[in-house]
C-alpha cells in the first residue's frame, strides 16, 4: 500500500473514530436521562394516588417502551465500542468470520459491520433456524404433543 493510500485510510479511520466516540457520547447521555426520567416517573407513581386498573395499565406499557428504548440505546453502545476496539486492534472492515476484507459500501451503510454480506447471511440463517427449532420446542414442552 502506498504512504498516500495509507495515509487516506488513517484519515478515514480517524473520521469514523471522532464521529463514532462523538455517537456514543451523544447516545450515553441519552440513556442515562431516559433512566433517570424514567426512575423519576416510578416514584411519582407510587407517591400520588393509587391509580386505577386502565392508569396502572397504561404506566406498565410505557414502562415497557421506555425500557425497551433503553435496551436498543444500549446495544448500539455496545456496537459502538466495539467497532471503535476493531479500530484500534486494526481489524476494522475485515470479516469476523472468514477475515476477508468487508466492501467498502457495507461499511458506509453499517459501519458496526463486523461480518461481510454472505457471512452475515448465514449467521441471520442459523439464528432464524435455531429460533424455529426453540419455538417448535417450546410448542412440543407446552402441549406434550409434537407439533406440524
Amino acid at each position: 500500500m502506498s504512504s498516500r493510500t495509507e495515509e487516506m485510510e488513517k484519515e478515514r479511520y480517524d473520521e469514523l473514530r471522532a464521529i463514532l466516540e462523538e455517537w456514543r457520547a451523544e447516545i450515553t447521555i441519552k440513556v442515562k436521562d431516559k433512566i433517570r426520567t424514567v426512575r423519576s416517573e416510578t416514584t411519582q407513581i407510587g407517591t400520588s394516588r393509587l391509580a386505577d386498573a386502565t392508569e396502572t395499565s397504561e404506566a406498565e406499557i410505557q414502562d415497557d417502551i421506555e425500557f425497551a428504548l433503553i435496551q436498543m440505546k444500549t446495544e448500539t453502545l455496545t456496537k459502538i465500542t466495539a467497532t471503535l476496539n476493531r479500530l484500534e486492534e486494526g481489524s476494522y472492515g475485515y470479516c469476523y468470520e472468514c477475515g476477508e476484507e468487508i466492501a467498502k459500501q457495507r461499511l458506509r451503510v453499517l459501519p458496526f459491520a463486523a461480518r461481510c454480506r454472505i457471512c452475515e447471511e448465514v449467521r441471520e440463517s442459523e439464528v432464524n433456524r435455531e429460533r424455529v427449532l426453540e419455538s417448535r420446542s417450546q410448542a412440543v414442552s407446552l402441549s406434550g404433543v409434537p407439533s406440524n
